[in-house]
This record gives C-alpha cells, sequence and structure tokens, in this order.
C-alpha cells in the first residue's frame, strides 16, 4: 500500500431517531459530492430536549478522504 494524504472535513448530521443516523445522515449526504470517504471522527454529540424527551440528535463529525492523484 502506498502512502496517502487525506483532507478533513467538519460536518453536523441531524436526526429525529438517534445519533447513529445523525451520523449516517451526515456521511451519505456528503458522500453526493465528496470522493473517496475514508474515516470519522465524533467530535461532538447534542441534542434538543422537548417535554422531558429527546426530541431532535446533532453529531458534529470529522470525516476524511483521500486526495486524488
Amino acid at each position: 500500500m502506498g502512502e496517502h494524504v487525506y483532507k478533513s472535513v467538519e460536518l453536523t448530521g441531524s436526526s429525529r431517531t438517534s445519533s447513529d443516523e445523525a451520523i449516517r445522515n451526515a456521511i451519505e449526504r456528503a458522500s453526493k459530492t465528496i470522493r473517496d470517504i475514508r474515516w470519522f471522527h465524533v467530535t461532538d454529540v447534542r441534542g434538543h430536549v422537548e417535554d422531558g424527551k429527546v426530541a431532535h440528535w446533532q453529531v458534529t463529525l470529522k470525516v476524511g478522504f483521500t486526495l486524488e492523484e
């Protein structure tokens, strides 16, 4: 395997269901315009509470992708 150089960008995904879905939403949406995403790292998880229940999740993550030759 050759040496690789990666670029990373920060994304924030959201979901009414779960933090995992918020991550998936962010990565799936970014994959439409960013090629070769290889990894992600969650940097922040937060949510919104309504009537004593979690109403919304937001997850901030960094994703890394391979730079093209």
